[in-house]
């Protein structure tokens, strides 16, 4: 049932104008609920393998006679917006919900084939794409920026990750048909932004180009056809981004460093050396996102052969950098990935372990203080516990090293046990 905007006089008539209030409009509910029992619906009975043995018989008739039934009004709600139309963010990650499940699915697939450019090209591609208002909060919010990127409840209501999640499925279940045509139009996108003036580069079209790069990394590094390729994406299409005057693509090039970390680099060690350098001079970025991003992709870049010998000379500096960051917003994978730097350079740690233990517990206790509600402070508080273990770990042969760290974790130890009657579960 198609729902008119209020100018139209049509039923039901009174629809509201703003994001808000049409987001709580009953008629947009109603469109929700419908959504969400039909997904449900499909990932309950809708794959016969996957179905208790108990309802087999049901899931079979259910997938190949109802099943392709829902198809039809699911692509027509997905087509709203690119024929200009307003849709709800929740009805449409719903949508690509069921369309996802549909991928898979030999019946419902075989009804989807001739639609999959229109579902990956006018759908997902626009949906994964930044909008203003993302670009608008790292600007100008970058914690809230953050949180949200990095919140796990983005599964359940965020559009970007249920098209970041049919695009990786259809690679997967349907690559013969999907694989060449997509590497083709994101190939396409990123030649046309490096041949184009820069007052005229679409630079949101090119963060969601190597958003969808990046979502693909495990299949395209397993093929030997493709991992050959990723090198010269990194080289041309990343490496310079580092530098862009343009926030969102500098963090977007830290990102696509953790999902591409593993790819084999056929020169002399030179670009992984440069990569190196440039996520290093990123830990300082004047943007927090980016900072954060940098803090992430450090932890993939230490595992690489070879990265030790332009790390450990910086190691003191790189460390200020972390605790930096973390005294700037609580975050557990920035807390995580100290722990790997520290864990990886164990030998090398010992004349920081002290201050290391010491900026940790001072974390951990303004993580906790940020309060119960503050789940990222929560859970960063709780990887710096894990983080002051590994500390404690690589330095057991070094007592002597205790002392100066007892006034530390005493009073740390006795707030997380229960002195004064607190007691905090971590």
């Amino acid at each position: 049932k198609s729902l008119p905007e209020a100018s139209t006089g049509l039923e039901p008539t009174g629809q509201p104008t703003t994001k808000e209030e049409r987001n709580a409009w009953p008629w947009w509910k109603v469109k929700k609920w419908a959504a969400q029992i039909m997904t449900r619906l499909f990932s309950r009975y809708g794959i016969p393998n996957y179905a208790e043995d108990e309802v087999k018989e049901f899931a079979k008739y259910f997938s190949q006679n109802i099943a392709p039934s829902f198809l039809g009004p699911v692509c027509e709600t997905l087509n709203l917006r690119p024929s200009g139309q307003f849709c709800t963010d929740r009805v449409v990650h719903l949508c690509l919900n069921f369309v996802d499940l549909a991928v898979e699915l030999a019946p419902t697939y075989k009804l989807l084939k001739p639609h999959m450019d229109f579902l990956l090209y006018k759908v997902c591609f626009p949906a994964m794409c930044l909008t203003e208002e993302d670009i608008e909060e790292f600007e100008n919010d970058p914690h809230e920026f953050v949180h949200k990127q990095n919140s796990p409840l983005a599964d359940f209501y965020d559009p970007r990750m249920s098209a970041i999640t049919l695009v990786t499925s259809a690679v997967k279940y349907r690559g013969q048909d999907t694989m060449q045509p997509l590497l083709g139009f994101l190939t396409e996108i990123l030649g046309r932004y490096n041949s184009t003036e820069e007052a005229g580069k679409n630079h949101i079209e090119k963060d969601c180009a190597l958003l969808m790069f990046g979502s693909l990394s495990e299949i395209l590094i397993s093929k030997k056809k493709y991992a050959t390729e990723l090198e010269g994406l990194m080289v041309s299409s990343v490496f310079p981004d580092f530098n862009s005057p343009v926030g969102f693509l500098r963090c977007r090039a830290c990102w696509m460093v953790q999902r591409f970390s593993e790819i084999p680099w056929s020169d002399d060690g030179t670009h992984l050396r440069n990569l190196i350098q440039l996520v290093l001079q990123r830990l300082s970025d004047p943007a927090l996102p980016v900072q954060i991003e940098a803090s992430k992709a450090l932890r993939f870049l230490i595992e690489v052969e070879g990265a030790d010998v332009t790390l450990l000379p910086v190691l003191p500096q790189i460390l200020n950098e972390y605790f930096r960051i973390m005294n700037e917003i609580g975050n557990d994978e920035v807390v995580a990935a100290l722990q790997v730097i520290i864990d990886t350079f164990g030998e090398h740690i010992e004349p920081h372990a002290i201050a290391l233990v010491t900026q940790l517990s001072s974390a951990f206790k303004n993580y906790v203080d940020a309060g119960e509600d503050d789940d990222d402070a929560a859970m960063a508080a709780a990887q710096c516990l894990e983080c002051i273990n590994t500390v404690l770990k690589g330095t057991c042969e070094h007592p002597e090293l205790y002392k100066g760290m007892e006034p530390h974790l005493i009073p740390l130890v006795l707030q997380i046990m229960g002195n004064e009657g607190e007691y905090l579960e971590y």
